[in-house]
């Protein structure tokens, strides 16, 4: 029997920590006037998320400066616990070849060949992020209290 669960949130110390978990998450954008959202591997720098991409829609709203969301998470189906982070701020395309060698991390590779070639950068203006746990409360599997 699945208990309840409760929504814990997170401060923005443990959201950066998550994201450094997983190495996939949604870039959320507009493209051609509508939402959009493609799965995209990244690496953390700070308070910055970094993706590495080829020409096409994500790149251009880099170049335009848009503002983006980022979201990564983890879900135990068998548990039913799990977190979520999401990261908004200004996306930029980054071509400063001092700020590239800071932020690439050359352990990272986009999963997709020729995706590589630029590196986009979201400066996170806003951090959040929530954390589904076990109530504390609820009375275990045997009726006991925990």
């Amino acid at each position: 029997m699945i208990g309840s669960r409760e929504t814990e949130v997170l401060s923005v110390g443990n959201c950066l920590e998550l994201l450094d978990t997983t190495p996939v998450g949604r870039l959320v954008f507009t493209e051609k006037a509508l939402p959009a959202v493609h799965p995209v591997n990244f690496v953390r720098h700070g308070r910055s998320i970094i993706v590495r991409t080829g020409a096409g829609s994500k790149l251009e709203a880099a170049r335009r400066g848009d503002v983006v969301a980022f979201e990564a998470d983890h879900v135990d189906p068998e548990s039913h616990t799990g977190w979520s982070v999401m990261v908004v701020g200004h996306s930029a395309v980054v071509n400063d070849v001092e700020r590239l060698v800071a932020v690439i991390d050359h352990r990272y590779r986009p999963w997709v060949r020729g995706r590589g070639l630029h590196v986009i950068q979201i400066d996170a203006e806003r951090v959040t992020g929530r954390r589904l746990v076990l109530d504390p409360w609820q009375d275990g599997a045997d009726g006991s209290c925990p």
